[in-house]
This record gives C-alpha cells, sequence and structure tokens, in this order.
C-alpha cells in the first residue's frame, strides 16, 4: 500500500464495507457518549469515522452511504429500546431518518471537492445544529438524543447554554468533529488515494480550523465557569419529589383493585407526609398521580393534607374522557386549602390520546416557596415551554412525570438543560423511575435513577432562580440562525454559485496520475 499520498488501487468490494464499519463505529461511540454508559468526551469526536468515510474510504457515488448508516443507526440504537413499545412507527423511524439522509447528502461530497472543504467544518456543524432545529419541532422527537445531552453532569461547562441554548453546545461539538475529521482527511491524504483527482486539504485551513476549533472549546469553557462563579441568589426554598412506583396512574391504565389503589393513595400521602417532617415546603407528585380531577372529587383530603403538612402541593392528575382520551394536568393546592389553577399538558403525546382543555396557558402561582409554575413530562423535551412559564415570572418549576424503565437514565438529563437555559431550579418526580431536584446552574442537587423502579422521597434545598437569562429572552436563536444557514448552504450547492474563495476563482491545480 502505497504511504506518499499517491494513488492506490483498492477493490470496490473492500471500500464499501470498510466505510459501513467506520459508519458503524461512529453510531457506537456516538450512543457510549450518552447515559447510561456516560463516556462523554467520545462526543467531541464521535463523527469522525463517519465523515473519513464519506470523504475518503466510500466511492465518491456512494459516499452518502456513510452518514446514512451512521445517523440511522445511532438514532436506531438510541430510540427503538426506549420507544419501541410505543408503535411501530418507531420501528420503522431510524430507517426513515437513513433514508432522508442518504438522499439529502448526495451531493456533500462533490460540493466540498468543488469547494476544496473551504466550507467543510461551516457546511456540516451548521447543517446539524439546523436539523437539530427542526427535530426540536417534531411532535414525535423533541430534542430527544441531542448531543449537548451527553454533558448533563459536566455543569462546570454547560453554563453559557444560558446564552446560546441547547442548539449552541450542539454546534460547538459539531465543529469540534468536523475540524479534527478535516485534520484526519489531511493526514489520510498524506498516505494514501483511494480516488484520482481529489482536490489536496490546504495545510493552512486545516491548522486554522484545528487552532480555531481548540480557541472555541476554550473560550466556551472560560464563559462557563465565569458564569459558573457568578454569585446566585440568596433565596431558597426546600422541596420534595414523592416517587411512587405501581401508584395509582399506570401509563393508559390504572390499577383495577381497589385495595390496591387505595393503598397507593395512601402511600402517596405517606411518603408526602414524610417530606413535610424534613421541612419541604414544596411537594410534587408524578404526572397522573390520580385518576381523577382533585378540584372534583376528594378535595377536602388534599386540602387537610396541604394544611396538616403546611406545604404546597403539586398534583399531577388524568381525567378519560368519553372518547378514550384524557385530559392530562397539574394544579396546585396551598395550605391554606385552595387549589390555585390548572396546568395542561403543553406537549401532549400525540400517539398517547392525551389532550387538555388549557391550552396555551402557563400559570405561574406567588407563593412563600418563590414563584411557582410546572410543566408536564414530554413538556421538558421541548425547550419552549419551560421558557414561556419563566417568561410569566417562574422561579421554580415543578415537573410532574410518568417514565418507564428504559428512559430512566436518559430523561432527567433533559431538565438539567432546561434549567440552565431559563435559570430556574426545577424538581422531577416521577412515577417511579427518575426523579431529579435541579438548581439553577443544572446541579443534580438530589436524584434518584431507578431502573427497577422504587419508592423515592427526595428532599433538598434548592435555591430559587431570577429567570433571567439571555436564551429566556432570545429563545432558540441559535437554533434558527443555524437553520437559516443550512438552508442557505442548500440553496448556493444546488446552484452552484458557492466558490472556494469568497469573490476568486478556484486555481488550476494538476490531477495525480496512476502509475503506468
Amino acid at each position: 500500500m502505497s504511504t506518499s499520498g499517491q494513488p492506490i488501487s483498492l477493490s470496490f468490494r473492500y471500500r464499501v464495507p470498510a466505510g459501513a464499519v467506520l459508519a458503524l463505529l461512529t453510531a457506537a461511540l456516538a450512543t457510549l457518549a450518552f447515559p447510561p454508559y456516560g463516556l462523554w468526551p467520545l462526543i467531541w469526536v464521535a463523527f469522525v469515522p463517519m465523515l473519513l468515510s464519506q470523504y475518503r474510504v466510500l466511492p465518491g457515488h456512494l459516499s452518502s452511504l456513510a452518514p446514512a448508516i451512521a445517523i440511522g443507526s445511532f438514532f436506531g440504537g438510541y430510540l427503538v429500546p426506549i420507544f419501541g413499545g410505543t408503535g411501530s412507527y418507531m420501528l420503522w423511524l431510524p430507517l426513515a431518518i437513513g433514508l432522508v439522509v442518504l438522499l439529502t447528502d448526495r451531493r456533500n461530497r462533490a460540493f466540498h471537492e468543488r469547494t476544496r472543504y473551504r466550507w467543510f467544518v461551516w457546511r456540516g456543524a451548521l447543517s446539524w445544529a439546523g436539523i437539530e432545529m427542526v427535530r426540536s419541532l417534531v411532535p414525535i422527537m423533541g430534542t430527544w438524543a441531542f448531543l449537548a445531552y451527553t454533558l448533563h453532569a459536566q455543569t462546570w461547562y454547560i453554563q453559557p447554554v444560558s446564552i446560546f441554548g441547547v442548539f449552541g453546545l450542539g454546534l460547538l461539538i459539531m465543529v469540534v468533529n468536523h475540524a479534527v475529521a478535516q485534520w484526519a482527511l489531511a493526514v489520510f491524504d498524506r498516505r494514501w488515494r483511494l480516488d484520482t483527482g481529489l482536490p489536496s486539504l490546504e495545510p493552512r485551513l486545516v491548522r486554522r480550523w484545528l487552532a480555531g476549533a481548540g480557541i472555541a472549546v476554550l473560550a466556551w469553557g472560560a464563559l462557563s465557569l465565569a458564569l459558573f462563579a457568578a454569585p446566585a441568589g440568596s433565596d431558597t426554598v426546600t422541596v420534595a419529589a414523592v416517587q411512587v412506583p405501581g401508584r395509582a396512574a399506570s401509563g393508559r391504565g390504572y390499577e383495577k383493585d381497589p385495595e390496591r389503589r387505595e393503598a397507593l393513595f395512601g402511600q402517596l400521602l405517606d411518603q408526602t407526609r414524610e417530606a413535610a417532617l424534613k421541612g419541604a415546603e414544596l411537594i410534587v407528585w408524578p404526572e397522573g398521580a390520580l385518576d381523577f380531577d382533585p378540584q372534583a372529587q376528594r378535595s377536602e383530603e388534599l386540602r387537610f393534607l396541604a394544611a396538616d403538612t403546611g406545604a404546597y402541593l403539586v398534583v399531577g392528575y388524568m381525567v378519560t374522557l368519553p372518547d378514550g382520551s384524557w385530559r392530562n394536568e397539574a394544579t396546585v393546592v396551598s395550605p391554606e386549602g385552595e387549589f390555585l389553577g390548572t396546568f395542561g399538558k403543553d406537549h401532549p403525546v400525540v400517539f398517547g390520546g392525551e389532550r387538555h382543555t388549557s391550552l396555551g396557558v402557563y400559570p405561574v402561582y406567588d407563593t412563600p416557596a418563590g414563584k411557582l409554575g410546572t410543566i408536564i413530562c414530554y413538556d421538558l423535551d421541548f425547550t419552549d415551554t419551560a421558557r414561556k412559564v419563566t417568561r410569566n415570572g417562574a422561579e421554580i418549576i415543578a415537573v410532574p412525570s410518568l417514565d418507564w424503565a428504559d428512559i430512566a437514565s436518559k430523561h432527567y438529563t433533559h431538565v438539567v438543560f432546561r434549567a440552565v437555559e431559563n435559570r430556574v431550579a426545577m424538581v422531577k418526580c416521577d412515577g417511579g423511575y427518575d426523579s431529579a431536584i435541579i438548581d439553577p446552574r443544572g446541579r443534580l442537587v438530589a436524584w434518584a435513577v431507578t431502573p427497577e423502579g422504587a419508592n423515592v422521597t427526595l428532599v433538598a434545598e434548592v435555591p430559587l432562580g431570577t429567570g433571567r437569562s439571555p436564551a429566556v429572552v432570545l429563545g432558540d436563536w441559535v437554533g434558527w440562525l443555524s437553520l437559516a444557514a443550512m438552508v442557505g448552504f442548500v440553496v448556493l450547492e444546488a446552484t452552484g454559485k458557492m466558490p472556494a474563495r469568497p469573490g476568486n476563482p478556484l486555481p488550476p491545480r494538476k490531477e495525480p496520475e496512476l502509475p503506468s
């Protein structure tokens, strides 16, 4: 094999399997970066094998096979194990994603060869962030599998999310991946050439992007440490999450045995009193903890419980409607025995038949325990709901949820980013698998991840948030700009109007010839 960058002959039957293996390596590295594996440093280089496969190993006319395999396999490995039981469409979704990538990435290699890879990093990173923006608007996708979530435990590094949003961190991750991949392509070219006529990458361009990516990583980290060290509010509140597996609600169905249902209700009451004895001023119950509207049934029991404990109770409930769908809502009971209002799930699970009568209402309650807002479960997988509640003045947000064992290691990580984006404290109380209390800097003050299901009463003191951050005001501005840039690249790519050097034509170059 050549070691001087001269063209070599490698059979088609070897290049395609080798390219597929590299693409699958990307899927494996990306998967390992997420919980429960938690090998988060891998996310910074996870896509390098895929890009090497796409732009060098695979034949040009099959180059889009690399991202199709890598991204389709990643989503398949990530989504199917946790959502496969929600419907057959989830089983086919990764395949559909792979097919879309196969078709849409066909021109990428030719574009970068024509422009001498001058836009390689910008095009790749901005397109990924733009696609994440699109995904965040799709009801069955949300922000699941966002690359930034791999860093949920690195609170010292994720603080600029309060400015740039979760899309900003995802963009940075992909800038690094593409800068490293560009260097890997240059190294590959110095040793092997599998195709004739490939333009060489300019060493200065490669060095500039490596340096730029490194500076961006360091600058992000420095900004994060500065934000992390900034003075926080002095007001604190003691909060609790009451996790009861096998509670009255269990997804679509409820416990049928009346005695068992009553016992589960009693368990909720007992753990609530336990939390109050530990000083909890705000106690959150799971999503669908009750199968009736507590403002209409058993109201006195809950009023008495709130008065007896002296705590504000956030109670999730589901009410079955005549057509078989149900209202999924949460209410707050004050120690004075008042029901303060109702929040209806802002992002109903479309495949679950959820709906409610209070769409678009984001109440915030001014209490001695802080200005309290609520969202419900799937709402935390989108960036908009927590932001709308924060804009209404929330300092702390309760999140009743109803997860299942397969998502226990992943779902609570989303709440970390909603807390940092909005600079609010958050209390996620799950039905049995992953509850967490998170401060406005995204620190996990208390949490319990129990895929096997367990009774848990989390109690912790947490600072109230300010609700003030650029992300609250500007929203997903990095995501929208990335989407606009992606569209611009697609248009220029289709029209062939983007030169390698803006305003200058490509210089002539001599292609290497195969030895006779």
